[in-house]
């Protein structure tokens, strides 16, 4: 696969006119269809395409819209092996990366947050959220390369950047101005300012959310969480306190809560109505399986849980859901290659998911759900005229065999030009 930094020189179909994929099978579509594109942006699916008109052929294979990692850590990712293994809890997992930011440079989070975004690009993520700490240790180090790698990257992966307190905010006056500043240089820049924390973290919980809000209402910024990430218990869980403070603030649709592993251990009606009370106040949820599996029931015993949110309360009622990657080889997950379709299969997997339609939600919850977490119009995801021509094709048939399988990706598009091509695999069987 290429996973060049530098840009490829221009697909053949480019050439800034009306291009085609032939022969694709898209999610609510019957048989193969033709998906006509242009200005990068897709203008029908299905109809027929304008003859002569250049393009892909997919082959008769899956191909849906590119694939969203809407909670990723790149600042901290590919760092495994500088950890001891000493412990492996939330805790030990927070302590090694303490220690290690002190020595973080700019070149060196840009070096390996590069690595892990070309590694997203080859399996199909054409859209990211990355979370970045700020605090007194590692300083602006984190963000400026994160931002480096994101510019690097900006042909083929759209980087939003969410910075937030990973080691408390209450009683760090300097990592309160360093989020303030940070908000203000992305609404100067023209992004999209994100604020979050990690509560369970902070000596005075409940009072780092009324702090991260206070930031959100200061720069009208997006909300996004660590919350509830406790091993066997719900007690303490902020979940309820987020979904009132979002209510009072107007911002449903615009806070979206990660990991939740505390929700796990409630009694299933307690958990439902947990989850109805977030479709319900437009807090979406987003599922990280790698991380919460590794991290959590170390010290249970036997029956240990799995401590994975599971989301199809959240699927049954339409509301904002996704599936991430959270972390890549680091202190808090020492596993991942950024393929959003394997973190899909490990859900659905914990999780017990079977069906063909069940397997194919589960793909939705890496594509056009997840893009809803991150605040896009359900009418814009996907493969849907009017959408961007951000496009994955995928060695299978439909999507619950994509899951099932973890089928390899075949081709990307990033509106509308080629940006990922992926080789076939050839066997050579004794003549």
């Amino acid at each position: 696969m290429t996973t060049s930094a530098s840009p490829r020189p221009p697909d053949p179909a480019d050439g800034g006119g009306v291009t085609v994929v032939r022969r694709a099978r898209v999610p609510g579509h019957d048989g193969a269809v033709d998906i006509v594109m242009s200005g990068g942006r897709i203008r029908s699916v299905g109809a027929p395409a304008p003859a002569g008109a250049p393009g892909t052929d997919a082959g008769d294979r899956l191909v849906v819209g590119g694939l969203v990692d809407a909670h990723l850590h790149l600042d901290k990712a590919l760092t495994a092996d500088r950890c001891s293994w000493s412990g492996g809890t939330v805790d030990d997992a927070m302590a090694e990366t303490a220690a290690m930011k002190a020595d973080f440079t700019v070149d060196d989070v840009a070096a390996r947050a590069g690595a892990v975004l070309a590694s997203c690009v080859a399996h199909g993520t054409t859209r990211v959220r990355t979370h970045v700490e700020l605090d007194p240790t590692v300083g602006r180090r984190g963000l400026e390369g994160v931002l480096a790698a994101a510019a690097d990257w900006a042909w083929a992966v759209d980087v939003e950047v969410c910075v937030f307190a990973q080691d408390g905010l209450t009683g760090s006056p300097e990592t309160a101005r360093l989020l303030d500043e940070a908000l203000g240089g992305a609404r100067a820049a023209g992004r999209r300012a994100v604020v979050g924390g990690a509560p369970y973290a902070d000596d005075d919980p409940a009072g780092q959310l009324d702090r991260v809000f206070g930031l959100a209402a200061d720069h009208d910024a997006d909300v996004d969480l660590h919350l509830d990430l406790f091993d066997g218990t719900a007690e303490g869980a902020l979940i309820g306190t987020l979904c009132d403070l979002t209510e009072r603030a107007g911002l449903g649709g615009r806070v979206t809560a990660g990991h939740g592993t505390a929700w796990s251990f409630l009694e299933p009606e307690r958990r439902a109505a947990v989850l109805d009370r977030c479709a319900g106040t437009g807090v979406g949820v987003v599922s990280l399986p790698s991380t919460d599996l590794f991290l959590t029931g170390r010290e249970t015993g036997a029956g240990a849980p799995r401590g994975v949110v599971v989301l199809d309360r959240l699927v049954e009622r339409d509301a904002p859901a996704a599936v991430a990657t959270n972390n890549v080889r680091n202190a808090f997950t020492p596993y991942g290659d950024g393929s959003l379709v394997r973190m899909a299969n490990l859900y659905a997997n914990l999780t017990h998911q079977a069906s063909p339609e069940q397997l194919a939600a589960c793909l939705d919850l890496v594509g056009p759900r997840a893009a809803r977490v991150l605040g896009t119009p359900a009418a814009a995801t996907g493969v849907v005229a009017g959408a961007p021509a951000d496009l994955v094709c995928l060695d299978a048939p439909d999507p619950g065999t994509a899951v099932a399988a973890v089928a390899p990706v075949r081709w990307v598009l990033k509106g509308g030009r080629r940006t990922v091509t992926g080789a076939a695999v050839e066997l050579h069987p004794p003549v």
